[in-house]
């Protein structure tokens, strides 16, 4: 999974190769060549990702991310096959034959519904501008196209040590031109967020997000912030203060109308049967700092019971002196609310038992499994709690 995405996030920061036609659509069948190739490599991924354990399959969720995909793009929605990818990082590809890659960990990064769809519009820029089409056929153009797919997706740009002189100056010049496709999806996505009414301005404010989760990792970490940094030897992307400050100005001059949309509570209530487990993903990357910048940003109209959890959730997790007890509190003002996930009671009666309460502990855990009675864990739990079997 993690090379197809690095594959695909490749093709898709292209570059200037001639202008051709756009032509896209779920009927098109390349006849060129090179572009065979390159949606016979496509095809074999997906028909792949269509049996992957790690795509999320449930229909509601689907039919969400669909619904505001299609308010953007109209009948073009149809072309495209839409794949929501469980796995923390923030990411989103789209490939040249119609499959469109989400990963869950965008899910927790963007605030509101007119962010994911900045990020959905974005990629679908890529598409029918043929940027993948146009990469592919300047890379086979320089050098033997399908060996950089080969190695590089799976080693990343770590090896770029291995690589001789002459391979560093073909991916120079690639990462080079790269950028102006990555602006032109960049601008494709305000026009497309402002005619489906959209605040345009919640593009920009991703890149503003990630910036700042950038920061909380460093600090936590005790490190200096990377987030004005190259990323990766081909650094083909604009740099995030750069890409900021542009769809800013692009919103600015770009009209909706009517009131401009967010749909956050709507996008919320999508999340919500979901929210347990995308925290419990993120958690495990231990990134306390980004973690805890995130659930920050997402409370600032107000505690939930869902990320009051998620809090708790974290400090539970990294466990340092003090930890439990501030986990234990955040449960107890989770349970207290009514939006508060069964998961909640898990947390904090595992919190009172790892820290000398077990009485108090185990009422919880039993509480949990009343809440939850189909749990996954149900027969760990339950010993813990005491429950006969």
């Amino acid at each position: 999974m993690k090379r197809l995405l690095i594959g695909l996030s490749l093709l898709a920061s292209s570059s200037a190769w001639a202008a051709e036609p756009p032509v896209v659509g779920k009927d098109y069948v390349p006849t060129d060549k090179d572009e065979r190739g390159l949606w016979d490599i496509m095809n074999e991924e997906e028909r792949k990702l269509k049996t992957s354990s790690f795509v999320m399959r449930d229909p509601a969720l689907n039919a969400y991310v669909r619904g505001v995909f299609c308010k953007m793009v109209g009948p073009q929605c149809a072309d495209v096959r839409i794949y929501l990818v469980r796995t923390p990082y923030f990411n989103a590809a789209m490939g040249p034959n119609g499959m469109m890659l989400i990963n869950s960990g965008l899910f927790l990064r963007t605030r509101n519904e007119a962010q994911l769809a900045a990020v959905i519009a974005h990629e679908f820029t890529h598409y029918t501008g043929r940027h993948s089409v146009r990469l592919w056929k300047n890379a086979r153009a320089k050098t033997d196209a399908a060996a950089w797919l080969a190695v590089i997706p799976v080693a990343g740009w770590a090896a770029a040590g291995a690589l001789t002189v002459a391979q560093l100056g073909i991916l120079g010049s690639l990462g080079a031109f790269s950028r102006d496709m990555e602006r032109e999806a960049d601008e494709g996505s305000i026009t497309l967020l402002a005619k489906a009414g959209y605040d345009p301005m919640a593009a920009s404010r991703v890149w503003g997000q990630l910036r700042d989760e950038m920061d909380a990792t460093a600090a936590a970490r005790g490190k200096k912030s990377q987030k004005d940094k190259p990323q990766g030897l081909m650094a083909s992307h604009p740099s995030t203060a750069e890409r900021m400050a542009d769809l800013k100005t692009l919103a600015a001059k770009t009209p909706v109308a009517g009131t401009p949309e967010l749909n956050r509570a709507q996008y919320r209530a999508a999340l919500a049967p979901h929210w347990a487990a995308f925290v419990d993903d993120q958690i495990k990357l231990n990134d306390f700092g980004a973690t805890e910048l995130l659930l920050g940003e997402l409370a600032k109209e107000g505690w939930s019971g869902d990320l009051l959890f998620a809090r708790g959730e974290l400090y539970r997790a990294r466990a340092k002196t003090d930890d439990l007890t501030k986990a234990a509190g955040f449960y107890r003002e989770a349970v207290a609310l009514p939006d508060a996930p069964a998961e909640a009671w898990r947390g904090l009666g595992l919190s009172l038992m790892r820290s000398g309460q077990p009485a108090e502990g185990q009422a919880a855990l039993k509480t949990y499994l009343e809440k939850r009675p189909d749990a996954s864990d149900r027969a760990m739990i339950a010993m813990m709690a005491g429950v006969p079997k």
